[in-house]
Parts: structure tokens; sequence; C-alpha cells
């Protein structure tokens, strides 16, 4: 059994040692978002912890893989946990509507570590996540999933996901092809 768990200090020797076992929270930004997450954690564990959980979309802008900055969005990060670190889901959305910038992805992101794949942790994982999303008010999430990706497309099926197009991601990720996906709440 799986729970989203708000990271804490107490979780954090696990979290970081699956980063030091190659791990990463990000899904595109990969080793340079474990690098930068061990920086931060061996600087401040404190200051770490709390810039995970952001729902007033108050800290500094965002990095795209491109390395433009945008302004950060309300949103805040869960760790997955089954007495250890199991992975990472995050949520953000922008206040009074449920529209994503054209740079963000999708509502959900997350990322199971590679030695716990396979167990429907993202399945419950982004059910979890969905009662969040429903306490913010969106009346539907998106999250996006690359084509050649069968198992994030099982995981956002499995939640009622509904594949609603393909499309080419904003220039900042590389613009590849990739699908959108829509879960009504």
């Amino acid at each position: 059994m799986i729970e989203i768990v708000k990271p804490a200090l107490e979780h954090l020797p696990s979290y970081k040692a699956a980063l030091e076992r190659g791990w990463s929270p990000d899904n595109v930004r990969l080793e340079e978002a474990t690098r930068e997450q061990l920086a931060a954690i061996e600087q401040d564990p404190v200051v770490f912890l709390a810039s995970l959980d952001d729902p007033e979309g108050k800290g500094g802008p965002i990095t795209l893989p491109d390395g433009t900055k945008v302004p950060r969005l309300p949103g805040f990060r869960r760790w997955i946990w089954d007495g250890e670190a199991a992975g990472s889901i995050g949520f953000r959305w922008q206040p009074g509507t449920a529209a994503l910038p054209p740079h963000v992805l999708g509502h959900i992101g997350y990322a199971v570590v590679p030695w716990k794949r396979g167990r429907g942790y993202a399945t419950e994982a982004v059910r979890l996540m969905l009662d969040e999303a429903r306490a913010v008010g969106l009346p539907y999430v998106e999250i996006t999933a690359k084509p050649h990706n069968p198992a994030s497309h099982k995981v956002i099926l499995a939640n009622g996901g509904k594949l609603v197009g393909r499309f080419f991601e904003d220039a900042a990720y590389g613009g590849a092809e990739s699908l959108r996906f829509r879960i009504d709440l």
C-alpha cells in the first residue's frame, strides 16, 4: 500500500538515497534535476523541503529545459511512499481556470523509482492526487505522455483519462510530439 506524503525531514534520508541511486523526480531534466536537488538538500534541507510546497506560486521562476525562465505556477510536490521513497508526484494549476500556459505540459507529473515500477504505484498516486485537484476547484486535469510510453498511458487511462489529442510540446522542451489526456473530475 502506498500513500502520498508531504515532503518532510523524516522522509528526507530515503528520498535522498533514491536520488543518490540515480533516480530523477523530473522526467524531462533527468540528471540535471537530480544534481540540483542533491545540492539543495546538502545546502539547506529545510529550505529544500519548503520549496516543494508552493500552493500560492510565490517562489522564484522555473527554468525550462532550454534555459528559459518562466513564472512559477501554484503547485506542490508529494512523495510516493510505501515505507520508503517510491517516487514523486507534482500538481500545478492556474487559479480561476483549468487552462495551463503552453510551456506547462500538464497539471500532474509523476516519476516512480525504477526498482518499484510495475506495482501500480503511479496509478494509485495519480488517483490520490485527483482529490487535491478537486479541492482547488478544477473541473478536469490534463496529463501528457510521450506516444512511446505505454506505462504512463495505462496509469492515466486507469484513472479515467481520455486521450484528447496529439500536440507538439513547447519549443523549450524540444518540440517533440506528445499526447494530451484529460481526466474529468
